[in-house]
């Protein structure tokens, strides 16, 4: 790593104290950011729209309040990504959709407002599938992410840009979202940590359903303390959210103290639904006997999930009825075919099968919290195959068995959606085929500090063992741009902002 990237090899909790110590400047911080997105960037193509002066200039002020001793936030000075659903005043949000293509919000979403009113400096876009809709990054605006540790290889979706990003070292601090697993995926095959807080903790302004927790907003990091730290600028009470409640953020900004000989843990391959991989059960099976002494006790568990997958077709596809009505009358060729078959399958619904969904999950919800009641954790796989090829849309067959659908590949974290608890994906060593393995681990309903804490204590402990410690990616293959993703935008009129390179 060249000299002038190397404080970004560094975590952003410890970036964030040098920044508070006048250690370090931001203008420095932000200026190693945007040289190794200039290199990096092209062998993923991970950030897409940027804006580097903006930058700059906010780190030139964020350095003097520094020196002026002014009162700092939690993130104050580090370079953040924003993920390319989020509303971002000035710069460039596509939502990967060509309807997109041109738009440049004039203010920021609440989400976002909260993320640089505690001092993070926003540089730019990271990388996402259509609207979000699959667990692989790649759109006709953009092109597709490649996974850090082979760019030809799917990064997980829907916060693929993100994960891809924090892998590489270009961003300490990226935002994320997740519906059926966008924060937990694109983490575990990327290497980093994706956290799904509890409905309401991080307000979502951008839900068109407001009373439906399926969706929230999180964050990513390359380490838990790091992920704390972006999750305590993110969160707290906002009227825009139906969900939302009064938290103390600033309780969330460093994991509480839990010692992993305490825990009572137990585990699951697949929860009895989901379809998963003859490696990835073995892989799995290998990394519990490996950290099962860690633990007070680890004990196989079986789940009763229901109907789980038909209810989250429903209520999946409810969202998407209410999002993309419009545009799909209008245009339905405007949309890909994801959003497309998401939306087709709502409009062949009745009330009858919402009802039933939502009674359903209802259920779900009630039998998964029974399993706490002699548990602190449930472990499991976070994704059910090693990352395929980025140009297979999305994994069409499983050991000889087609899928249902586009998503049902995602099933090991859409269950959890249901279930509403909070889930995080640690990594947890490599897979088979030397990609990122990611270890899902799920607490009890609202637990979310608690999960916190509990996951940094496993981090810790993985740390000391080489087949679970966090892989990381190789410098010099990211050194070398990688043609398929790869070619040069160019600057959308009267938008005011610079842009990185996508495919083409």
């Amino acid at each position: 790593m060249p000299a002038n990237e190397a404080l970004l090899a560094e975590t952003a909790v410890e970036l964030r104290r040098r920044i508070g110590a006048k250690e370090i400047s931001p203008v420095e911080l932000v200026a190693a950011a945007i040289a190794r997105i200039e290199r990096i960037n092209p062998s993923v193509n991970a950030v897409t729209a940027t804006c580097y002066e903006r930058a700059r200039g906010e780190a030139r002020a964020a350095e003097r309040a520094v020196l002026r001793g002014e009162p700092l936030g939690l993130l104050h000075g580090l370079p953040a990504g924003i993920k390319d659903l989020d509303e971002t005043a000035g710069l460039l949000t596509t939502y990967g959709s060509p309807l997109y293509r041109d738009f440049v919000p004039e203010s920021d979403d609440a989400m976002v407002a909260r993320v640089r009113a505690a001092g993070a400096i926003v540089v730019g876009k990271t990388n996402v599938p259509e609207f979000g809709a699959g667990a692989n990054s790649r759109n006709v605006v953009w092109g597709a992410t490649g996974n850090p540790f082979d760019p030809m290889r799917n990064a997980g979706g829907s916060s693929g840009g993100s994960a891809a990003a924090l892998a590489c070292d270009m961003l300490p601090v990226c935002t994320g979202s997740d519906t059926g697993g966008s924060l937990r995926i694109p983490a575990a095959l990327c290497g980093v940590i994706g956290f799904r807080p509890s409905p309401g903790l991080v307000p979502v302004e951008r839900r068109s359903l407001g009373w439906t927790p399926i969706s929230v907003v999180g964050p990513l990091g390359r380490t838990v303390p790091d992920t704390c730290l972006l999750m305590a600028g993110q969160a707290g009470f906002d009227d825009c959210d139906p969900l939302s409640n009064p938290v103390d953020a600033r309780a969330l900004a460093a994991p509480e103290p839990r010692d992993p000989g305490a825990l009572r843990v137990v585990y699951t391959e697949d929860f009895g639904v989901c379809p998963v991989s003859a490696p990835i059960r073995a892989i799995f099976r290998e990394r519990l006997a490996t950290m099962r002494h860690l633990f007070r006790s680890c004990e196989p568990a079986d789940f009763d999930f229901g109907g789980a997958d038909r209810c989250f077709d429903v209520i999946r596809a409810l969202n998407y009825a209410a999002r993309y009505r419009d545009a799909y009358e209008k245009d339905r060729d405007s949309l890909g075919p994801n959003v497309r078959a998401n939306y087709e399958l709502a409009a062949g619904m009745s009330l009858a099968d919402v009802a039933w969904a939502h009674t359903e999950q209802t259920r779900i919800f009630r039998r998964f919290q029974e399993s706490f009641r002699d548990c602190d954790l449930v472990l499991a796989p976070t994704t059910p195959v090693t990352p395929f090829p980025w140009s297979e849309p999305y994994l069409a067959e499983l050991e000889g068995a087609k899928l249902r659908n586009y998503y049902h590949w995602l099933a090991l974290t859409y269950v959890i959606t249901l279930a509403t608890n909070p889930a995080i994906s640690l990594p947890c060593g490599v897979d088979h085929a030397g990609m990122p393995f990611g270890l899902q681990v799920i607490g009890p309903f609202r637990a979310d500090r608690a999960l916190l804490g509990a996951a940094h204590a496993m981090e810790q402990a993985f740390a000391a063992i080489p087949s679970l410690r966090r892989p990381r990616p190789d410098e010099a293959r990211l050194a070398r741009p990688t043609p398929a993703l790869v070619s040069i935008v160019t600057h959308p009129p009267g938008s005011g902002t610079e842009m990185a390179a996508r495919p083409g």
